[in-house]
């Protein structure tokens, strides 16, 4: 049985598994360096496809505040192909291992995907359910400074630009965005 975070009119949110075609997907997304070159620092794709499940339980690891916050597959519902991953989390600090208060809302896609606002409508989802839910009051999108991509889909959620920011990832500097709970 699937558990499903959210749904939208095309998406289904569901956790990541260590079925083959996850991990599959996972591979070929992760292991393209247009999609890598925007995650962190230094990013190193993956070579082999065994090296998924380890993300996987990284991914897992980090849970927070009781399971509530997590990076999920999304994945289309008229045919389940998984369009890319989405998440809401608490954001790490500058140890990169601690947790702060803050919650991001993210996206990465494969680049078949691409172009057809699969990551606005993902994260207005978990948007909602977060407001919904919860009595957090703001939800920090942050983004590459280079990839105008993802400030794209930011600006489309309605999120407002607050400037670079170095106090979480480790101190990289990242653009942050930033969406307020509607009163």
């Amino acid at each position: 049985m699937t558990v499903v975070v959210v749904e939208t009119e095309r998406l289904v949110v569901r956790p990541w598994t260590a079925e083959p075609a996850d991990l599959a997907r996972l591979f070929d997304m992760y292991s393209r360096t247009e999609v890598m070159r925007f995650l962190g620092t230094n990013p190193q794709p993956p070579t082999e496809p065994e090296q998924m499940l380890g993300m996987l339980e990284r991914w897992q690891a980090r849970g927070s505040r009781d399971g509530w916050y997590g990076i999920w597959a999304a994945e289309l519902r008229a045919t389940g192909q998984v369009v890319g991953t989405t998440m809401i989390k608490q954001l790490p600090g500058l140890d990169d291992r601690t947790l702060t208060d803050d919650i991001e809302v993210g996206w990465h896609l494969h680049p078949d995907s691409w172009g057809h606002g699969y990551a606005t409508e993902a994260a207005r989802a978990l948007v909602e359910r977060e407001w919904t839910h919860t009595d957090t009051e703001l939800v920090h999108a942050v983004v590459n400074p280079a990839n105008e991509a993802s400030k794209a889909v930011a600006r489309r959620l309605g999120m407002s630009y607050v400037g670079p920011r170095t106090d979480w990832y480790g101190g990289e500097p990242v653009d942050t965005f930033v969406l307020r709970r509607p009163s």
